[in-house]
């Protein structure tokens, strides 16, 4: 009976340990939302900043030679963020089974930059063309290198000749749900993107004027365009994550809680009897020793 017990109180004390590094998680996993999520609310700002420079640069004005036709895309690119890390549920499987899906529906062969290791390898097998692979960061600074380092390689293919329709997959926070697969066009920069610009109206009655050469400082604003698109895909891609390590602790949680509360429930149970058998034996004696008497 003693070797019972003290199986239980072993199970219950590593229940217990385990339960403790759990709620460690589910408190890491809570503030990284909440950076990531900071992280793209401090963007909007910026954007419309950018949005008014692209729009100010625009009207008025012939289509920008740093615009691409239909006729000279040569091939279609597309930026699929993934993670790197474990317990996240089916957040891979989820991004990439739309990216496959949406590529299937576009004409031509399509190539693929993977942001982390484990969606790189779903795709693979899916059967695209991986041709580059970016570790997923795992913080806010580290996300400028990322994007830094997407936009050095795209412009190197670009000066090569390559002009491509570029698409960014990711996974986005939804309210009521943990994360939706989205997708954005970020490249050409085509008649229809322009007519978009166009629409915009300046917000105040003084019309704004670009100083210096107009072509270079679109082509600042349209570098800064997609920085800003490519970093909240990340930092939002990064969010999604984060809230499914999230709900995977939580759901650790409630199954640990439960758990001990059963082996608890068992292990009182068996003191329990323990004790009811131990003094059924001082009566029984008691009154054997009464009888003799």
């Amino acid at each position: 009976m003693s070797d019972s017990t003290a199986s239980l109180r072993r199970k219950i004390d590593t229940a217990g340990d385990l339960q403790s590094v759990v709620r460690t998680m589910k408190a890491v996993a809570a503030s990284s939302v909440g950076q990531y999520e900071k992280s793209v609310l401090a963007l909007a700002d910026y954007y419309r900043t950018v949005e008014l420079g692209l729009a100010a640069c625009i009207h008025g004005h012939e289509t920008p030679s740093l615009t691409v036709k239909p006729e000279q895309q040569t091939d279609i690119r597309a930026i699929v963020f993934g993670s790197d890390q474990g317990l996240v549920g089916q957040f891979n499987d989820v991004i990439a089974d739309y990216a496959i899906k949406t590529l299937e529906s576009l004409p031509g062969k399509p190539q693929v930059w993977a942001i982390g290791e484990r969606v790189q390898e779903r795709l693979a097998d899916a059967g695209l063309s991986v041709v580059g692979q970016f570790a997923s960061p795992n913080s806010v600074q580290a996300i400028t290198a990322l994007v830094g380092q997407i936009q050095i390689e795209s412009e190197a293919r670009r000066a090569g000749g390559d002009n491509p329709s570029v698409y960014v997959f990711h996974n986005r926070p939804q309210s009521g749900a943990l994360y939706n697969p989205v997708s954005q066009r970020l490249l050409p920069l085509d008649a229809q993107w322009q007519s978009g610009l166009a629409d915009i109206h300046w917000p105040t009655k003084n019309l704004p004027e670009a100083l210096g050469s107009s072509d270079d400082t679109l082509r600042a604003l349209i570098r800064e365009y997609l920085f800003i698109s490519l970093f909240r895909a990340c930092a939002e891609s990064l969010a999604s994550e984060n809230a499914s390590r999230l709900a995977a602790m939580e759901r650790a949680d409630k199954n640990i809680e439960e758990t001990l509360d059963d082996l608890q429930g068992a292990f009182h149970r068996l003191r329990q009897g323990s004790i009811d058998e131990e003094l059924f034996d001082v009566v029984s004696g008691f009154e054997a020793r009464s009888k003799r008497a």
